[in-house]
């Protein structure tokens, strides 16, 4: 079989995976083991990742005839030096763990990930690509918060980025289906998932995105506020009595659409919204309000823009969100067709009206195809740690 790549992205309940061959950007397997710690059947992540070998060989893959030559990991966060792709070794592993205070949610998970799959495939190449790789060289205006810049050297608080894989991968396939210069584009991309970000590129290289030290701020997600004031916590902490470790987990997991709507699945705000229900509808506007404000401050960022690309679940696949996100807009030379836009279609598409000034496109994100793209570079020699 062609050379392949496991990609997995280990969860703190969950391990996706795939296996993706590079060159032709073929997914031979993929899936995801769940529940891990509330199931007795997969009460770690060892046995999580035997879930996975297992789902394999039932559909048909032998390990040994996949033709494996590296393990791909997403790691979140990779703080201030590791931002390239990196081969795995002790003292990376180390590193990361230093690391996890920056993304006390999800760098944890993906490293018990990793001790596992060094451990269950020791003859591979493991290889570590960060989600915050592509924002590294932010613009340093973009980066730096307003801040005491002592305490913002010393403890490495910057604006770092996140989901920057799927950013880079769906601004880099715009280009491609439009069949024009990546250098020429200036573009804004909506990354709507549980997790949602947005980002401003020009001609390739970001110059803005919505997530920052962490991956809380920015859009309204899932369970995550987003922007919130500052004093919020302090005030939470002062007059509620609330720790800081609830505070955090308010935000992160009671929070966003959730927490203002009861409701994580759009699909279900959708129907209570129409059944009448007036917090999923205040959610709804919450959401698409924070989401307006930012693409109008990425068109000023940028002076214009030749092209916004929707990706990830809910912007792939929910037309109205898509349509309520740029309605109005038409003076920034901003039109979506509302026939294109309601296609059930799942491949990249234009959704803008004919003649309008910026393309909108809706592109599916390939994060897995871009991970393990990025293990076979390092692996031919093209990157190290940063």
């Amino acid at each position: 079989m062609t050379d392949s790549v496991l990609v997995l992205n280990s969860g703190s309940s969950s391990v996706k995976y795939s296996v993706v061959q590079p060159m032709s950007g073929v997914t031979v397997a993929d899936g995801i083991v769940e529940r891990i710690g509330d199931d007795p059947e997969v009460p770690d992540h060892r046995a999580a990742l035997d879930a996975v070998f297992a789902a394999l060989a039932q559909d048909g893959h032998d390990l040994d005839e996949l033709g494996l030559v590296a393990v791909g990991h997403r790691v979140v966060h990779g703080g201030p030096d590791l931002y390239r792709p990196t081969v795995i070794d002790d003292a990376i592993v180390q590193r990361l763990q230093q690391l996890s205070a920056l993304a006390p949610l999800h760098n944890p998970p993906a490293l018990l990930g990793i001790e596992v799959a060094r451990q269950a495939l020791p003859d591979l190449p493991h290889v570590a690509v960060f989600d915050t790789a592509f924002f590294h060289d932010l613009p340093p205006e973009a980066a730096t918060y307003a801040i005491d810049r002592d305490v913002a050297h010393e403890w490495h608080i910057r604006r770092y980025g996140f989901h920057g894989t799927s950013h880079q991968f769906v601004s880099e396939q715009a280009a491609r289906y439009l069949d024009v210069r990546l250098t020429s584009l200036r573009q804004i991309v909506l990354h709507l998932g549980n997790g949602a970000s947005a980002s401003a590129i020009v001609g390739g290289r970001p110059v803005e995105t919505s997530m920052g030290l962490t991956p809380m701020e920015g859009l309204v997600m899932g369970t995550r506020s987003g922007d919130v004031d500052a004093g919020i916590v302090m005030y939470l902490w002062r007059e509620a009595g609330m720790s800081v470790e609830d505070i955090e987990t308010m935000l992160n997991r009671r929070s966003g659409v959730r927490g203002l709507g009861g409701e994580i699945d759009f699909r279900e705000l959708h129907r209570r919204i129409d059944a009448g229900d007036a917090d999923a509808r205040l959610a709804y506007d919450v959401y698409i309000h924070r989401l307006r404000k930012y693409v109008g401050a990425y068109v000023a960022v940028l002076g214009a823009v030749d092209v916004i690309t929707f990706t990830a679940g809910v912007g792939e696949n929910d037309a109205v969100v898509r349509r309520d996100a740029l309605t109005g807009l038409t003076a920034f030379g901003i039109e979506i067709d509302e026939h294109l836009n309601e296609s059930p279609s799942r491949a990249a598409r234009r959704i803008s009206a004919d003649g309008a000034r910026t393309t909108v496109l809706v592109i599916p994100t390939d994060e897995e195809l871009a991970i393990a793209r990025a293990c076979a570079d390092v692996l031919g020699g093209a990157g190290s740690d940063g």
